[in-house]
């Protein structure tokens, strides 16, 4: 009995496993030819140049508070997290670089690509998907306006260059937050900070490092929610599972986009 009862619950799970990672290769092949189409359209000029700005304005714009609250309170959690290491050795003048070098090469695009993700990424699949089952996408067609350069194309753009340049933003302001935090706490001054942060240990490329990431997290993010957004089906109910999906699938995307990238800009 129990020999022939061993293949028959390993079925299911062999099942489920091939059937996630045919899952996992339809989406990547399903988003790789989405951002064909919307490099097409860009080369060919029929990108909405209104709607491109409407959408940096709805999503650039109004991301700015959340972003620099989470920024300034990232900076300052590096500083605390430094605090105990910099009191015990007394290496006050390494704060600045502690601080900047997983501030300015991971944490600032990473936490900054998962807020962007969470908010946009998972509005644009909301207003999509909604266009998708109300049929306003096919109403489009039908008046010979097409859906990748007047919806998809500015919204791709939208979500990537807001992503680029909060990213800068959250550089900038997790720097100053961390230069406050040593003040207050460990009595740093900020002309130590910074002359530990700019005295060669910090280069160039280590922004760049991260801005880099933040662009390509931005592909990763507009791809998965303008995919499902267009794929939404089954009214309210599948809005719902759509965002839900778009929001796993980035924040996974993300993650695994930053491990191989580690290693192929280090």
């Amino acid at each position: 009995m129990s020999t022939d009862a061993e293949p028959a619950a390993a079925s299911p799970t062999l099942s489920a496993l091939f059937g996630s990672v045919s899952d996992v290769v339809a989406v990547v092949g399903a988003e790789g030819v989405l951002l064909s189409r919307i490099v097409g359209r860009t080369l060919s000029g029929s990108v909405d140049r209104a709607e491109l700005m409407r959408s940096l304005y709805r999503m650039g714009l109004r991301s700015v508070p959340i972003v620099a609250v989470t920024a300034l309170f990232v900076g300052g959690i590096m500083v605390i997290q430094a605090a105990p290491i910099v009191e015990r050795y007394g290496a006050h003048g390494l704060l600045g670089w502690g601080a900047g070098f997983g501030t300015l090469r991971e944490i600032a695009p990473l936490l900054t690509a998962l807020m962007i993700s969470g908010r946009i990424g998972a509005n644009n699949t909301a207003e999509l998907g909604t266009m998708t089952v109300t049929e306003q996408v096919d109403a489009l067609r039908a008046m010979a306006i097409d859906p990748i350069g007047y919806l998809v194309t500015p919204r791709f753009y939208g979500i990537v260059i807001t992503l680029f340049l909060s990213t800068i933003l959250a550089d900038v302001l997790a720097l100053l937050g961390a230069s406050l935090a040593g003040r207050v706490l460990l009595g740093v001054d900020p002309a130590v900070f910074y002359n530990g942060l700019t005295s060669g240990l910090l280069g160039i490329g280590d922004v760049v490092h991260g801005l880099i990431k933040s662009a390509v997290f931005g592909v990763a993010i507009a791809l998965s929610s303008c995919h499902y957004g267009l794929a939404t089906e089954g009214g309210a109910p599948g809005v719902g599972r759509a965002v839900n999906s778009a929001v796993v699938v980035s924040a996974a995307g993300i993650f695994v986009i930053d491990y191989l990238l580690s290693f192929a800009i280090s």
